[in-house]
């Protein structure tokens, strides 16, 4: 049977090994993982199953972590997985969408099987899949366990990336780039805004010549015309306009590993005042690249990029940055670090982020970013598409 394992088995344990550290220094026997991400993380387990239950249960005094899902996934967990047999275990069709039945007692048994009885169990409890019925039915299954939230306990360990990571989101970044430069040729006036989201989804995943890519876990942010000061707007089947503007956010993903890039396009002639306020958010972006260090904190770089833009009288109100890496839907951000005053999380190199200060103001709006990695002597960015104005 084929493998598609994207690291050597010596991270995986490293990875391991990082997690049972932090677990052991909370107190925490055991942790349920539920976020797709953190289960890619430390197993290697890809596929489109998570809409039904699964976790990947970590036991300090279990050598590997165990998967549990539905059991026509369980293939999947052998073919990209590193697990053995024995730590792949699947529960039967009858158990889902089940009024009667729930998955969650299948794995409370295996739970039970490593200690878990009376343990200490880490949950995500900020999890996009860790519902409150999930959290239900396992403290039934298991009333004399103590439970306690372990949000993001693998996402902080995750902030900082592996080389080999690192390398696959350089490819994730050329993945990107190609997108945007598909839409910077396509678009004109008259094409559909829906062609144009079309045109971005067959380029991310035909990618390039070289190799192709992975179903993005978020749409583009296809922003045009008056709804070019929405961040996250969705398109229309609507023609473009002989004069408009265009904020795009796509992404590039490559195994899992997303990295974004947003640029805004001008149909037609851009007003003089609005070319101006480009050439302000870029000197703002690249004064938050160049305070990019390691040993600085977030806070440090947001208040460089604040510092540029109080110079045209110009405020912004939310984050101008968050952390990237493993994606699964629905969001690419990591949910740790941000790029904003008071965060005084340490960059360090290996960090991942995507620097995104658009500008969303009463009556216009700008995106140009920058996705980049921290290096040994400041930023590595992961995109290679200008940082303008493009006009066509």
């Amino acid at each position: 049977m084929i493998k598609e394992l994207h690291f050597e088995v010596a991270e995986f344990q490293g990875r391991l090994t990082a997690v049972k550290e932090e677990m052991a220094r909370r107190g925490i026997d055991i942790l349920l993982l539920s976020e797709p991400p953190n289960q890619y993380y430390l197993s290697g387990y890809n596929a489109y199953s998570f809409y039904t239950p699964q976790i990947v249960v970590v036991a300090l005094n279990h050598a590997q972590p165990i998967w549990i899902g539905r059991l026509m996934d369980r293939i999947s967990a052998t073919m990209t997985t590193y697990l053995a047999q024995d730590n792949i275990r699947a529960y039967p069709d009858t158990y889902v969408q089940s009024a009667a039945l729930s998955a969650y007692d299948f794995m409370a048994d295996i739970v039970k099987e490593v200690g878990g009885e009376k343990a200490r169990i880490g949950v995500e409890m900020g999890g996009y899949y860790y519902s409150a019925r999930a959290h239900a039915d396992l403290t039934r299954a298991l009333p004399l366990a103590e439970f306690v939230d372990a949000d993001l306990l693998v996402g902080w360990i995750r902030l900082v990336k592996s080389p080999a990571e690192i390398a696959i989101m350089r490819q994730a970044g050329q993945l990107a780039d190609v997108a945007m430069q598909r839409v910077i040729d396509l678009v004109e006036a008259g094409i559909r805004e829906c062609d144009i989201a079309a045109a971005i989804y067959h380029q991310q995943v035909s990618g390039t010549p070289e190799f192709g890519g992975d179903y993005p876990c978020c749409p583009p942010d296809l922003c045009i015309g008056e709804r070019s000061i929405a961040p996250h707007a969705a398109w229309t089947d609507d023609p473009v306009p002989n004069s408009t503007v265009i904020n795009l956010e796509l992404s590039g993903c490559r195994h899992r590993y997303q990295v974004n890039l947003a640029r805004t396009i001008v149909v037609g002639n851009p007003s003089p005042e609005f070319e101006k306020l480009s050439e302000i958010a870029v000197e703002a972006l690249h004064a938050g690249l160049e305070a990019v260090r390691p040993g600085r904190t977030c806070s440090e770089v947001d208040s460089a990029f604040r510092q540029a833009l109080a110079r045209h009288g110009l405020e912004k109100e939310s984050r101008i940055g968050y952390p990237t890496g493993i994606g699964f839907p629905p969001a690419s951000g990591e949910r740790t670090a941000s790029i904003r005053k008071g965060d005084e999380t340490v960059l360090q190199t290996g960090m991942v982020f995507h620097m995104m200060p658009g500008l969303w103001l009463d009556n216009v709006g700008i995106t140009i970013t920058q996705s980049f990695a921290v290096s040994d002597r400041g930023f590595e960015p992961l995109t290679k598409t200008p940082r303008k104005l493009f006009v066509k």
